[in-house]
């Protein structure tokens, strides 16, 4: 069966409140992390789900921005063309977006023919216009990758006092915010191959912004007060015009992106500052040929922007000074809402430095989407940063959402559905359930305006309702989240207070009363809670058995009136569907256990999957090895008291393993793997040998200077993360791996001496010797439950000067 077709793109309507919402276009060159979608994409659909319910004709505009220096630089990462990085990162934002429940009407791409035509109208307008200039500029030149290096291409320290971090963009410095030139750097170097380049002249564009300047500071004067701008937004432009404005290059050498329709420049492309804004207007062409009549009709239109503070100057002066330039009566913003930072446990979250929990990564927790948009829309930091942890979020989650929204709505609910005969029941249920409930059946509640207790509610609803309309209207979203759960607090109160049980038997009409406005705000809070969580308002409604297209609050309609009789929302007779549990409690091992998994950098984190990984192939290798007991069948029957040896078919001789007393020379942890300790170590040969040891998480690495230790010397070698190990150190661990210590020999053991076994010697096994507390207390024979990391079987080895109890080891190959 077809797919039904798309709805035709939605218009200005006359006479109608007209909304258009922008996000700031997230960049196509990694995967969104949590601060990303709070700060654009989230808050924006929150705002836009609003506007639906109240019935205003709204349009959500976004997509990826996909021009620019870090397209190009990615594609060189990934060995591939800027097209194929942005056709990737496309399709992963639009699928991280769509998992949280973000609704867009048009999720487009600066990468468009219509990008190309609106660009290049704009762009000639402002040249008709004189608002542009030509100018030679001082620019970063790699003699080594022979091309100019846009700004991303470059990192140095950046110049601004107090600021000195080491690794600022060309652009803009990650960590102040402060917009640069790359000539700016101090010590710069070319990202691709990390040479120092050198400056050179070349010729560029410019949009003079000084002359400008009167424009813009009467329409950001007018529209930051009627717009009811967010004061991080104001001091952020304020900064910025205070500082004074500078001539801005509006052009790139680049070949990856809008190319520049001038003769002299036609080698050149639009620099993305310049670009990327111009793709709300380029999107809407793309959603509608009709574009103009949301983008050319300031009358009519509000044009609200949402974005993180790093964005705040292209979108409060750049992009406004493009428009005024042309002179065109275009729909300028209205209102800006603009989010901090949101910070990851100890740091920031990054998407250079892969910091954090990144859109993917939150869908493979299984927690789900309408749980991350409740945490995040809690935490947004909407005049300050704020701090992501785990365990705030299972403290909100168990709490407001499980144990007060989840618990008010089930609680109502599940009182609606059970049967109002007790003799309906199995008889093990009779005696808990005593006949209370309603078959699912909403009843009829006479003269609700009369029950003090209802009245009071009612009266509170209706104030937490007006405080929700007016927050959400200045767009104060985790206000109005606030105010919406707020109701379910007092849902909780009210049941509580009521004691419905009681009166389901000794006042029937009251009882009816209370079930009924209690079911009211249910569906109150499905409403007023969809714009934060839309799955969970579905589910509500779902358990009601209420379509989803009813939900509104629309004043024309009087929805918003009905607060003040939560009794009224949903008719006697209404029969609801089946309850069940609306959230999931995340235990506490389970918070542990995704605190460890995000830790570090997605870099560490596939470093160290990577690492696990060999580490995991090689103990594959040793457990494929199979080592010939010879002679040590007649030992061990002999130890064993004659009953049959654990693990007794072999096929290489133990005599082969070549195991030598060692000392770590030299020990320090691996370059590229977080788990790994490089030594060198001495084994009585001409130059020491180089091993790779799993021991970083066991033994700490002043622990692993100058010591005697029991070295595996003919396993072939293996390269562990880039590095080649030439032996194998011996430790031994308890049955859980939890603790790791390594095996040594007698302190009087020389220094390349040959580890004998003794089932050969006959020596008889006296002393387990170890000084490892874990070996010598879990070997007690032969036969021990200890066992070495990667190792198997219980073998007792001698040096001269005594009995050092390990483990065979094998390699896949032993020479």
């Amino acid at each position: 069966m077809a797919s039904p077709p798309p709805p035709p793109p939605k218009l200005p309507v006359p006479g109608r409140r007209n909304v258009l919402i922008t996000s700031a276009l997230p960049y196509v060159n990694n995967v969104p992390h949590l601060g990303n979608i709070i700060g654009c994409v989230l808050s924006a659909d929150v705002f836009a789900r609003y506007c639906r319910l109240r019935g205003y004709n709204v349009i959500y505009i976004c997509g990826t921005d996909e021009y620019g220096t870090a397209t190009e630089t990615k594609a060189m990462e990934e060995k591939c063309s800027p097209k194929e990085i942005c056709d990737k990162y496309h399709a992963i934002h639009y699928e991280v977006y769509k998992w949280f429940d973000i609704k867009f009407d048009k999720f487009g791409r600066t990468s468009s023919p219509q990008q190309t035509e609106v660009c290049q109208a704009i762009f000639q307008k402002l040249m008709e216009n004189n608002w542009l200039t030509e100018n030679t500029m001082q620019q970063l030149y790699c003699d080594t990758c022979q091309r100019f290096l846009a700004d991303r291409l470059v990192e140095g320290k950046c110049p601004t006092e107090g600021c000195n971090y080491e690794a600022a963009r060309g652009d803009q410095c990650e960590n102040c915010s402060k917009l640069l030139n790359p000539t700016e750097l101090i010590d710069p170097k070319c990202k691709v191959c990390k040479n120092t380049p050198r400056i050179r002249d070349t010729d560029h564009l410019f949009l003079e912004l000084p002359l400008l300047k009167d424009k813009l500071v009467d329409y950001i004067n007018e529209t930051s007060v009627a717009g009811m701008w967010s004061q991080n937004a104001i001091q952020a432009t304020n900064a910025w015009l205070k500082e004074g404005l500078k001539s801005r290059c509006i052009t790139r050498d680049l070949k990856w992106g809008v190319p520049v329709p001038h003769e002299k420049y036609k080698d050149k492309v639009f620099y993305v500052w310049f670009d990327a804004p111009i793709g709300y207007v380029s999107i809407t062409a793309s959603y509608t040929p009709d574009w103009e009549k949301w983008w050319k009709d300031p009358d009519n239109v509000e044009l609200f922007q949402f974005m993180g503070k790093d964005n705040v100057p292209f979108h409060t002066v750049m992009f406004p000074s493009t428009l005024l330039g042309t002179g065109e009566r275009w729909t300028m913003m209205k209102t800006i809402s603009v989010t901090e930072y949101l910070n990851y446990e100890a740091g920031k979250f990054s998407k250079s430095h892969g910091i954090g929990v990144f859109g993917n990564d939150a869908k493979d927790t299984n927690i789900p989407p309408e749980v991350w948009r409740y945490y995040l829309l809690t935490n947004r930091p909407e005049v300050s940063d704020t701090l992501f942890t785990w365990a705030d979020l299972q403290a909100k989650l168990n709490s407001e959402l499980l144990n007060n929204l989840g618990n008010f709505i089930n609680r109502v609910l599940s009182f609606v559905a059970k049967p109002a005969d007790a003799n309906k029941l199995r008889p093990a249920l009779i005696e808990s359930h005593k006949g209370a409930g309603y078959d699912s059946i909403i009843p009829d509640a006479p003269n609700a305006e009369s029950h003090p207790l209802t009245v009071a509610l009612a009266e509170k609803t209706n104030k937490w309702v007006e405080q929700y309309l007016e927050a959400m209207e200045k767009v104060k979203l985790k206000q109005g989240l606030k105010s919406a759960m707020a109701i379910s607090s007092d849902g909780n109160a009210y049941l509580q207070e009521s004691q419905f049980w009681k009166l389901y038997k000794e006042d029937p009409t009251s009882c009816a009363v209370v079930m009924k406005t209690s079911v009211g705000l249910v569906y109150l809070l499905a409403c007023l809670l969809e714009p934060f969580m839309p799955s969970f308002s579905n589910e509500v409604l779902r358990q009601l058995n209420l379509s989803p297209e009813s939900l509104s609050l629309c004043d024309n309609k009087g929805e918003s009136d009905k607060a003040k009789r939560p009794w009224d929302f949903v008719p006697a007779g209404h029969k609801i569907g089946k309850p069940s549990p609306l959230f999931k409690e995340l235990k506490d091992e389970e918070v542990e256990f995704f605190r460890n998994k995000f830790a570090g950098s997605q870099a560490e984190r596939s470093s160290k999957a990577r690492a696990d990984a060999d580490a995991k192939k090689v103990a594959d290798q040793l457990k494929g090895t199979k080592l010939s007991e010879g002679g040590l069948k007649k030992e061990q029957k002999k130890q064993s008291g004659g009953s049959k040896p654990k693990n007794a078919e072999v096929d290489v001789s133990v005599a082969k393993l070549d195991i030598r007393v060692g000392l770590i020379k030299k020990a320090e942890k691996h370059p590229d793997a977080d788990s790994l300790y490089v030594e060198e170590i001495d084994v009585g040969e001409e130059a020491p040998r180089t091993v790779v040891s799993g021991l970083v998480k066991f033994i700490p690495l002043e622990e692993m200077q100058n010591r005697k230790v029991c070295v595996l010397c003919n396993l072939k070698p293996v390269a562990m993360r880039g590095i080649k190990s030439h032996a194998m150190v011996l430790a031994a661990s308890n049955e859980d791996h939890s603790k790791v210590e390594l095996v040594e020999p007698p302190e009087s053991a020389a220094v390349g001496e040959r580890v004998t076994f003794a089932g050969y010697s006959g020596e008889p096994e006296a002393s387990l010797n170890a000084k490892s507390k874990t070996w010598e207390k879990l070997s007690a024979d032969l036969h021990s439950n200890g066992e070495l990391v990667a190792c198997y079987r219980d073998v007792p080895f001698t040096t001269s000067a005594g009995v050092c109890k390990v483990k065979t080891i094998g390699n896949g190959e032993i020479r």
